[in-house]
């Protein structure tokens, strides 16, 4: 059974990736961008994965998508 919150992290993790594909085809992050986001994530992803529950890394991915729109799309989207 998948709940809420599962559903909400995979939303980020894909989110993610498919922000880093896009900020290093459109040459808004470039090489060193895309590297220092996956370093984020590979950092993030050994902290969070000593801990007994997996579930705060979901939010560190969120966290790391939201700072990816703004370098990405210079901003907040806009829904209208």
């Amino acid at each position: 059974m998948v709940g809420s919150a599962a559903i909400g992290a995979w939303v980020a993790y894909l989110a993610f990736w498919i922000l880093l594909v896009r900020g290093y085809a459109g040459g808004e992050l470039g090489g060193r961008g895309c590297t220092i986001a996956l370093a984020l994530w590979i950092a993030g992803y050994a902290v969070f994965r000593q801990l007994p529950s997996y579930a705060p890394f979901a939010s560190y991915v969120a966290v790391l998508d939201i700072a990816l729109v703004f370098v990405i799309f210079r901003g907040d989207v806009r829904l209208t």
